[in-house]
């Protein structure tokens, strides 16, 4: 009874402690869960063979069963496989695209913040100026000047999500650049390079690993709805986006499967990836984690 009493009168903090996880712990455990069912995708798409999508007519256009979890297509393809490799896919494009616009916004932000008035102002206007068009519609004019493909979708991708960040980066930068330490380092006679290099860069890394994981279900979204318009992937590879397209001609005669599953799991991935971003973002913050 006294040590009910004494957790009673304990403060809100303390008692919430003994009970409840704090922010930072429940940051780790989602992005535990979350890497942990990324890892799994990536996984099952090397363990399983190619032969599973191998034509099979005498095994076509068969409904979720024990041995085709999303069923099979028009031509017997069994559709978990599919959709497993075209996720796996979806995930490589993305990070290469992400990656190099993520690289990109870390270039403009930093040459934005110690390059003087000039480069500051040159710089934002390329940010409004990429901020004011619609992702999609730039994505495409990209993807088709580039030639389409793989190639296509990594510059268009690249080239039309760095904005967002870049702005962030540059905020940031502009508020370091303010330090006492960067500012004692300037008297000492310094460098731009030398304080970009041993002040900003350091303090840029973890932000720029947030944006990266952050940009990513962007990147894969946006993969695959370039490639399901046509404007994509080759369509003999087993992407999300081909899958989803060739579909829509099959939903009118009731094969359902053929779009409801590789949806679901694009956006399962879409959301893991932002959870995943998010729990790291709220991990790195110091007001956040504490709550």
């Amino acid at each position: 009874m006294s040590r009910m009493l004494r957790m009673e009168d304990a403060p809100p903090r303390l008692r919430r402690s003994g009970i409840r996880l704090n922010g930072r712990q429940r940051a780790v455990g989602f992005m535990l869960l979350t890497a942990l069912f990324i890892l799994g995708i990536v996984l099952c798409s090397l363990l399983l063979g190619v032969e599973s999508m191998a034509v099979q007519l005498e095994q076509r256009n068969l409904a979720p069963s024990w041995d085709h979890p999303f069923g099979t297509d028009w031509l017997g393809r069994d559709m978990f496989t599919r959709t497993v490799k075209g996720l796996a896919l979806s995930m490589g494009v993305g990070l290469i695209a992400a990656g190099s616009s993520a690289v990109i916004a870390a270039v403009m932000g930093l040459a934005a913040a110690t390059m003087g008035n000039t480069a500051d102002r040159l710089i934002s206007w390329l940010i409004d100026l990429f901020l004011s068009v619609p992702h999609l519609v730039t994505l495409i004019l990209l993807a088709f000047v580039s030639g389409g493909g793989m190639k296509g979708i990594i510059i268009g991708v690249a080239f039309t999500h760095w904005p967002s960040l870049a702005r962030v980066i540059r905020a940031e930068m502009l508020q370091l650049r303010t330090s006492e330490y960067v500012q004692i380092s300037r008297r000492l006679g310094k460098s731009r390079w030398w304080v970009a290099t041993r002040h900003m860069v350091p303090h840029l890394v973890p932000q720029l690993f947030v944006g990266l994981l952050l940009l990513f279900p962007h990147a894969i979204l946006h993969e695959a709805g370039v490639t399901f318009v046509g404007l994509g992937l080759s369509p003999h590879q087993p992407a999300i986006g081909i899958i989803l397209s060739e579909s829509m001609r099959y939903l009118s005669t009731g094969m359902w499967w053929l779009a409801l599953f590789p949806g679901l799991s694009l956006l399962l991935v879409v959301r893991a990836f932002d959870v995943l971003g998010g729990s790291l973002r709220a991990m790195l913050d110091p007001h956040r984690s504490r709550l």
